[in-house]
């Protein structure tokens, strides 16, 4: 299974588990606002270390029983062996969810590099090729670093390590957030000159805060381009913060839509307003 339907274009909301069950409640009724703009896949991530599984699986077992779009887990190799792989990837299956994420998953909190678990899995790579052999009938998404991954030994390694994913069986990269289309399009093109085939759908969330996507994209180190944090920093007003964020993420979008990509997958943060003001905002290929 292909973890896009095959169209011109597509669209994937991620979301992840609400701490509470008002928090549940809240992102089951953006999801219901977001349904309105056609997605073809839903994401559901999972806490540090694996600490939300169960609720990751319950909630993509009803985003799709609700409704009836496809649905992806995410899945790491933090903390787990491969027994506990292959039982959650079985519990996924019988719940009826069609895709996995595939990812190697950051280091636990204080720790400064990644170590495997006895028994587990060091590469992402590696449970790409675990998931395509021992369960062929998920569709497989993988992550791309436009600004190269922060414990990368070089860009150029970071790319061989896509492409050894991708080799591995997956069937689309989706890209960490970013907010400067050049290293997006740099990126691009890097992959395609290693012989990278499998389509690359960025990964876009909009600002509407900005002490909150400084925090975010410390975290990640991605990079705020100064214009746009000198733009948001002149009022200390939420609704204009807001308003401006949403702007910059429309002519965003719409950059790389005009460029030709196959899709756009939002980080929603489990609220539809940011993410829906930018889809009504912008012009999307038509359906195919």
């Amino acid at each position: 299974m292909s973890f896009y339907p095959r169209r011109e274009f597509t669209l994937s909301f991620e979301l992840f588990p609400p701490k509470t069950p008002a928090g549940e409640e809240a992102m089951y009724a953006s999801v219901a606002d977001l349904m309105a703009f056609g997605p073809d896949v839903i994401t559901c991530t999972y806490g540090a270390g694996g600490s939300t599984q169960d609720k990751t699986l319950e909630i993509t077992e009803q985003v799709k029983r609700r409704f009836g779009v496809r649905v992806a887990s995410h899945l790491t190799c933090v903390g787990s062996t491969v027994d506990q792989l292959r039982n959650y990837l079985q519990q996924a299956q019988a719940r009826g969810i069609d895709n996995i994420v595939a990812l190697r998953g950051d280091p636990p909190k204080g720790e400064v590099a990644f170590q495997p678990v006895a028994g587990g899995l060091r590469f992402a790579t590696e449970l790409v090729q675990l998931i395509k052999q021992e369960f062929p009938g998920f569709g497989l998404a993988v992550a791309g670093y436009p600004e190269t991954h922060q414990e990368a030994i070089s860009p150029q390694g970071d790319l061989e390590n896509l492409a050894r994913k991708v080799a591995a069986g997956g069937d689309v990269v989706i890209t960490q957030l970013f907010y400067d289309n050049a290293d997006f399009f740099r990126f691009r093109q890097a992959c395609n000159q290693l012989g990278i085939s499998a389509p690359i759908v960025p990964g876009i969330l909009p600002v509407t805060n900005l002490s909150q996507i400084q925090r975010i994209t410390n975290l990640c180190k991605a990079r705020l381009p100064q214009r746009f944090v000198d733009e948001l920093s002149q009022q200390d007003d939420s609704q204009w913060q807001f308003d401006r964020g949403i702007a910059y993420a429309a002519k965003q979008v719409q950059e790389l839509i005009d460029a030709g990509v196959p899709g756009i997958h939002f980080y929603v943060l489990n609220k539809s307003q940011a993410t829906g003001a930018v889809l009504q905002a912008v012009k999307r290929p038509a359906a195919s």
